[in-house]
């Protein structure tokens, strides 16, 4: 558009556009002064003060528009303005931040200039220049910081943050070019190396635990193979006798396998949260009419205590979730005396102090695994109670340990891999439960988890709660 085209356009927007109804007024008067209709003096005054109070009203109108006009409005305007590196870090997965400081011995002037989205919800930063030392504390971290602050150093270093759900992480420090006003600046960026690290340890773990339990079965099928190829391939007594033994321990190992296979694939999804809903109750329900025969060939019988279906709703993966309650029951029917009872209950709508209570205060307790919980949650607790040997107060913190089994109860018809309670373990830990258990010695157990409660079902189980 040329430059003498551009005033006529303006005015004809101004003319067709807001400007329009206010020349009507004016337009109007002129013409009553032109049929003769009022006095010609009077009318051009009047139009004219029409027509400049109009325009005041006309712009006071579009002023408050303005002022009032929402920031969402405005966004693809600013957005437009941000250059467009600063789209693209925003929206990197890995958390990224620039960190400035001014003086190399003033520790507590380490800022973030800038850190995306992954990385303030990884270190809850509410608001920009932030101090570095209030997201990250590791000294080693600190230190790779200040060396590429002050050193113009690149370097990587391990770093693993806290609580129940840990994360491994390699945090790299990199220099930048000074900032604005002099001050350095520095780029920090973590990688999380948590399966990695996770693939390795378990790798590691099969092959130390896998070969020690290993090599006892495969020691007696060798010696019996021998001894049935030799002496004893005559004597059909002990052929049968020998082919039982192994015929027990090869079922050992494919049980041994079989569990270290679902450890390796529970440790490997741990730090994904389930996203399913699971009836505790029902589970419950499903699980003991699974080991009604077991527990019928044994001569015990089942003590449930249950809520209405409904009221104990929580958040999980339901296979896994009967994993752990078929565990645990199965021990109890396994340790309870012949014509014993096992009591098995669910409790919905309690807080996390109320869920990891004490039932017997005169036994020995531990918290085999205490959850990282928001103020408020509410949770469903299991318990199930045995009349077994019970554990002493010292083998407790060892009870979900690999292969770890007390001494006495490794064999006969008690014997196990020693690695259902891990699993439990693991399990509940990625469903960000507890798992508690308590015991005295000649009268039992009771091991209990308790898990957070679908956010739908949780005022049920208050109801539930406040009515028994």
């Amino acid at each position: 558009m040329s430059p003498e085209q551009q005033p006529i356009r303006s005015l004809a927007r101004s003319v067709g556009g807001v400007t329009l109804p206010v020349l009507v007024g004016p337009a109007a008067i002129l013409v009553l002064a032109a049929t003769g209709a009022a006095q010609p003096v009077p009318a051009w005054l009047a139009a004219i003060a029409s027509g400049l109070g109009g325009l005041y009203l006309s712009a006071r109108h579009r002023r408050i528009q303005a002022e009032n006009q929402p920031a969402a409005a405005l966004a693809p305007s600013a957005a437009r303005d941000l250059p467009p590196f600063a789209t693209i870090l925003e929206r990197l997965p890995d958390p990224l931040m620039v960190i400035a400081a001014e003086e190399a011995d003033d520790l507590t002037g380490r800022r973030f200039v800038f850190a995306n989205a992954a990385a303030r919800e990884l270190f809850r930063i509410q608001r920009d220049a932030t101090l570095l030392v209030t997201a990250v504390r590791n000294p080693q971290v600190l230190e790779a910081v200040d060396e590429a602050l002050f050193g113009g150093i690149e370097r990587a270093v391990e770093y693993e943050t806290g609580g129940t759900q840990g994360r491994s992480w390699i945090a790299y420090a990199r220099p930048l070019s000074e900032g604005a006003e002099g001050s350095r600046l520095a780029m920090l960026v973590l990688r999380d190396e948590t399966d990695a690290r996770r693939s390795e340890r378990t790798r590691a773990d099969f092959l130390a635990n896998a070969s020690h339990e290993l090599r006892t079965p495969l020691a007696s099928l060798s010696g019996f193979i021998e001894t049935l190829r030799g002496h004893a391939k005559d004597d059909p007594g002990a052929r049968d006798k020998f082919l039982g033994i192994m015929l027990a321990q090869a079922e050992r190992m494919a049980r041994l396998i079989d569990d270290l296979m679902s450890l390796s694939r529970i440790e490997l999804n741990e730090h994904i949260a389930p996203l399913g809903r699971v009836d505790l109750a029902m589970a419950v329900i499903d699980v003991i009419d699974a080991l009604a025969p077991q527990a019928r060939e044994k001569a015990v019988s089942f003590d449930p205590v249950l809520p209405p279906r409904g009221a104990a709703v929580v958040e999980g993966d339901r296979d896994q979730i009967i994993q752990v309650i078929q565990n645990l029951i199965d021990n109890a029917i396994k340790y309870t005396p012949r014509d014993g009872v096992v009591r098995v209950e669910i409790y919905p709508g309690l807080s996390a102090d109320a869920a990891a209570a004490p039932r017997d205060p005169a036994a020995a307790r531990m918290s085999l695994l205490t959850p990282d919980h928001a103020a408020g949650e509410r949770y469903a607790t299991f318990r199930v109670t045995d009349r077994g040997p019970g554990l002493a107060r010292e083998h407790l913190p060892r009870l979900t340990e690999r292969f770890y089994r007390v001494e006495g109860q490794k064999s006969g018809d008690r014997s196990g891999t020693g690695l259902g309670l891990a699993i439990v373990k693991h399990i509940m830990n990625r469903h960000r439960g507890g798992l508690t258990v308590e015991s005295v010695q000649g009268e039992g157990a009771i091991f209990g988890f308790y898990l957070p409660m679908a956010k739908a079902g949780a005022k049920v189980g208050m109801v539930a709660e406040a009515q028994a």
